[in-house]
């Protein structure tokens, strides 16, 4: 027994951790509640950025922004991607907090499947990120996955999608009203 801890506060700090997750509120032409579990074990960086962004209310009104059917559907940009901003800029922003390092397993990309969304280097995830639609097994080993839909992929399935090859909504995009963290 560690000398300066009481076997109760021992036991405690051996107990394991609780499990994260979010709940999204979505309005638009989707609406409805989406249950994500994160993975700590697999992206402990990652979550514990995104479990202090929604803890802070960043995610708050913020949009999907690219939304490519049979893909996936991308949102999480607290700088410009908030409902009333200029929806040309959504998708170019992060957070105050800096970016994260690559934190990729072995879990492939399967539809439900939330992942980190990145500029070109491995090392620039920061706020956004995304739902798959369908399974996207090129992503594999190339982008930090974080979590799993466990609830409301009927939801997600109703997300307003984007035009063209980068599906970029155009006109009213749907909106995560709310993201609050959950054990």
């Amino acid at each position: 027994m560690h000398k300066f801890l009481s076997a109760a506060a021992l036991s405690i700090l051996a107990a394991p951790a609780l499990a994260t997750g979010l709940t999204i509120e979505v309005a638009g032409e989707a609406n409805g509640t989406v249950q994500i579990d994160l993975f700590e074990d697999v992206a402990p960086g990652h979550v514990e950025q995104i479990t202090a962004l929604a803890e802070e209310g960043a995610y708050d009104g913020v949009v999907f922004h690219r939304v490519i059917d049979g893909f996936m559907a991308q949102t999480g940009d607290v700088e410009f991607g908030k409902m009333g901003g200029d929806m040309r800029r959504a998708g170019m922003g992060g957070s105050d907090r800096p970016d994260l390092q690559a934190e990729f397993s072995d879990i492939p990309f399967q539809r439900g499947v939330v992942g980190m969304a990145r500029a070109q280097n491995p090392d620039s995830a920061n706020s956004q990120f995304f739902i798959m639609f369908a399974p996207g097994e090129f992503l594999n080993g190339q982008y930090t996955v974080v979590g799993e839909v466990t609830d409301g992929m009927d939801v997600v399935d109703q997300i307003k999608r984007g035009e063209g090859q980068n599906g970029a909504v155009i006109g009213q995009p749907d909106v995560m009203q709310s993201v609050t963290v959950t054990d």
